[in-house]
Parts: C-alpha cells; sequence; structure tokens
C-alpha cells in the first residue's frame, strides 16, 4: 500500500474510533474466518448462587487500576468523547443493540450502578530506518480498550450476557448501528471462545469496514462473576488500517477479572 493511502486510512481510522470510542474480540480475513467457523458458540456455563450486588463504590474499588498492569496507561476518568451514553447508541435492527452497547462501553439492560475504565497499551517504537508507511502503522499499532464493570439485581447480570450472546446469534450477517451519529457498518459478527475466570462469559468479534474497502475487528470480551459483569470492548488502530487480527491483552483482561474476587 502506498505512503499516502496508509496515511489516510489510519488517520481516518483514529478519528473514527475515538469518536466511536471502540476499543476488544477475534479477527478478520480468510485465516480468522476459518477459525471462527470451528468455534463454537460463546454460551453461558453453569452459574453460581446469586452474589451481592455491589455499590458503585464497590465496583470503584473492583475497577483496574494503573498499579494493576506493568505497561499501558489506565484511565479512571474518560473524557467526554470516551463516555457514550446510552441513548447515544442506536441500531438500525433492535436485536443488535446489545453488541452496539458492548461496543460503545454501554451497560446492559439496567444496571445498579456500573463505572468505566480505559487502558491503553504502549507502541512499539520503529527503528531509524522503518519505511515511513510502517512506522505510521507502528505508531498506530496498540490496543485500545473499554472497561465497563456494571453490577444487577436479581438475575440481570445472568441476563446481560444472554442478551449480547442472544444477539451475536441473530446479527451474525452483519448490522448497522450509530454512536454519537458516528456511523458504522459491521459486516459479520462471529462468537469465539468465552474468557476465562467467572461465573461465565462471551467473546464477539464484530467485523466492521473500514477506510477503502478494509474489513477490520472490533473485539468484545463479557465476564459475568456473581452479580457484576464487566465488559472489555478492543481495537487496533494499525489494524483498522489494514483489517490485520490483534490481541485482546490478556494481562490486562486477568488483572480486571481478578479484582472481582
Amino acid at each position: 500500500m502506498r505512503t499516502s493511502s496508509v496515511r489516510r486510512t489510519a488517520l481516518a481510522a483514529s478519528a473514527a474510533a475515538l469518536a466511536l470510542l471502540v476499543t476488544a474480540c477475534g479477527g478478520s480475513g480468510d485465516d480468522q474466518d476459518k477459525a471462527d467457523e470451528g468455534k463454537g458458540k460463546a454460551a453461558p456455563t453453569t452459574s453460581a448462587a446469586p452474589a451481592k450486588t455491589l455499590t458503585a463504590a464497590e465496583l470503584e474499588k473492583a475497577a483496574l487500576a494503573q498499579s494493576d498492569v506493568k505497561g499501558g496507561k489506565v484511565a479512571a476518568k474518560l473524557p467526554a468523547t470516551d463516555d457514550i451514553a446510552e441513548d447515544q447508541v442506536k441500531t438500525e435492527d433492535a436485536a443488535c443493540l446489545p453488541l452496539a452497547h458492548a461496543q460503545a462501553g454501554v451497560a446492559q439492560g439496567e444496571p445498579a450502578a456500573s463505572v468505566k475504565r480505559s487502558f491503553t497499551g504502549d507502541p512499539v517504537k520503529p527503528s531509524a530506518d522503518t519505511k515511513p508507511e510502517d512506522a505510521l502503522l507502528a505508531a498506530l499499532d496498540t490496543e485500545k480498550v473499554l472497561i465497563n464493570l456494571a453490577s444487577y439485581e436479581g438475575d440481570g447480570a445472568e441476563q446481560a450476557v444472554k442478551g449480547v450472546v442472544a444477539a451475536a446469534e441473530k446479527c451474525a450477517g452483519g448490522f448497522k448501528a450509530t454512536a454519537v451519529g458516528e456511523p458504522m457498518d459491521v459486516v459479520k459478527v462471529a462468537t469465539g471462545d468465552a474468557p476465562e475466570g467467572g461465573d461465565e462469559g462471551a467473546a464477539v468479534t464484530l467485523t466492521v469496514a473500514a477506510d477503502e474497502g478494509i474489513k477490520a475487528p472490533v473485539k468484545i470480551l463479557l465476564v459475568r462473576k456473581g452479580s457484576t459483569v464487566v465488559t472489555f470492548s478492543a481495537l487496533n488502530l494499525a489494524s483498522m488500517a489494514t483489517g490485520k487480527d490483534f490481541e485482546v491483552p490478556a494481562d490486562v483482561v486477568a488483572a480486571q477479572v481478578g479484582k472481582l474476587g
């Protein structure tokens, strides 16, 4: 790809990513498609007895902190452009709304309390002799993850996970959405292996139509522990320009899930 083309695509991806608050699950491309085909549905596992509903103050204590990770940056206070409200997210098909909410960092249903965090990884510095187009991609080659912790009364937490799983099944062929007025065209939805460490979970990949015909992955992970659901929404800005797969930072997921007890 020419330098001008890469720059135009990457910058457009950056602007769209910040506006839409997309931040983690799965990949795109032929190899990833084949891998997704071999995976089962991200169905919930057997749930334990109902746990205490955490208050906002308790969620704040359980939320990821800078000291919990070795690298990258954890933000406890999100800028207005990242803190998207429920009514700012729309989908043409109402059945797909749980996916759009998860992607935008919005809690599912009606939580008793919720808090947000964000994580931005450290990009790898390119060497001095790196080609300009490769240097640009290297500067963008980092994961941006939005984390939402939400606690629920009754079976609300279980229903939150089930709602996302059901939406992934119903909207496998894709859907159209907007967040803060910015459009998002999802061309494919695929489920993967649910993350470990909780009572149940789900993993969903949204393959998004990006600039210049690129189809890029946006990844969503959900983990329920008791009456609390933590959602990770992740993207890689370089991936938005190339369509290549990326991994949600496993250490970030493990650190956050581990703090739920």
